[in-house]
């Protein structure tokens, strides 16, 4: 048997053992370091959507993750790009940790195949660019909804406010006699509440007296509290006809409306099984429903937890079916048959009817 001497390893071979596993992680930065060149092109990992993914939310950002560093100042919106049929979605893009983002400015649109591309302008960090462009497609369902791992709202506090169903700044005013409203109706500093009767409430009338006054004022409150929320915040589209929407914060800077055909015409908050759970719809101007529109709850939601807070002025149109607190700064109008199964609370105009029904959420 022939016996053989083995060498101990030198230094070197010691080092680029130890190394090994950092070079497959750090990527030419390392290689640059011990003076390898890197000739290596970068490769993207995965995608989130995944490529033909479907039903994927509104809101989602596109994400791919690469396979090692690469230069930032060559991960943007000129290449990474989103499209469909051809027509740019505007947005952002940031990098961090070999992961880049492209943040849509406004939510996808629904029911829409998108494509993204990855071009051979985005280099890695020793300037080697991707071999050839990346390209996969997904397409949208008519969800909204922020990540799982975001922190559920917490209520919005009413406090005496809550004990009315109706509540203006400058009147009440029923134009039509059926109207009918199951909680107080309130309204300071004016004293103005006309059409009750006919019109019914099944609760108290307070009109410029001391509990109107300290609901209005608790009213601003609750308003200022829905208005200033921002953690956490999902871009709410310009029409939420036909959309679903998740527990969370959403806003829109200017104005909101329901409308729509046949189930577009429709819009439902899914509280996904969470009795407690909390919707808040933070609009900078107009909130405004389509003839016959409905807030469909689902999954327990309740309409107590939801809250609308209009920057101006809200109109429900004719025979709409409506959820949720109302807090406006301006006004709020009901047209013929619209119900209310929520609250109207007008901070400075009128709460307008015209043979509705409203009534105080249970909580």
């Amino acid at each position: 048997m022939v016996t053989r001497t083995m060498k101990p390893p030198t230094t070197i071979t010691v080092l680029l053992i130890a190394l090994a596993p950092m070079v497959s992680t750090a990527g030419c930065g390392l290689l640059s370091f011990l003076g390898i060149p890197d000739t290596t092109a970068p490769t993207v990992n995965s995608v989130i959507p995944s490529n033909a993914a479907t039903d994927v939310k509104l809101n989602q950002s596109i994400k791919p993750t690469f396979s090692e560093a690469m230069n930032p100042t060559t991960i943007t919106t000129t290449n990474f790009t989103v499209a469909a049929a051809s027509i740019p979605v505007t947005g952002t893009v940031t990098y961090q940790n070999n992961i880049a983002t492209f943040t849509p400015t406004i939510p996808l649109a629904p029911g829409t195949t998108f494509t993204a591309t990855i071009s051979t302008g985005s280099t890695d960090v020793a300037g080697n660019p991707l071999a050839q462009n990346f390209v996969w497609s997904f397409t949208t369902g008519t969800s909204v909804a922020p990540d799982p791992s975001t922190p559920a709202q917490a209520p919005v506090d009413l406090r005496s406010a809550a004990g009315f169903a109706v509540l203006a700044g400058s009147a009440v005013s029923n134009n039509a006699g059926a109207t009918i409203i199951n909680g107080d109706l309130g309204v300071s500093p004016s004293a103005t509440v006309n059409g009750f009767p006919p019109g019914v409430v099944n609760g108290t009338i307070h009109a410029a007296n001391p509990t109107a006054a300290q609901a209005q004022l608790d009213l601003t409150t609750a308003f200022l509290d829905a208005q200033g929320r921002s953690t956490d915040s999902q871009t709410l589209p310009g029409n939420l006809g036909g959309l679903t929407f998740a527990p969370g914060l959403y806003t829109n800077s200017t104005s909101v409306l329901i409308s729509g055909s046949g189930p577009g015409n429709n819009v439902t908050l899914d509280a996904q099984g969470n009795a407690n759970a909390v919707f808040i719809f933070q609009m900078g101007s107009t909130l405004t429903t389509g003839p016959g529109s409905q807030v469909i709850l689902s999954g327990d939601a309740k309409a107590a937890n939801v809250y609308w807070q209009i920057g101006t002025s809200a109109t429900l149109d004719t025979t709409s079916i409506f959820k949720g607190n109302m807090l406006a700064l301006t006004s709020i109008t009901l047209k013929t048959g619209a119900t209310l199964d929520g609250r109207a609370l007008a901070r400075n105009g009128a709460v307008t009817l015209d043979s509705n029904t409203i009534t105080t959420p249970s909580p």
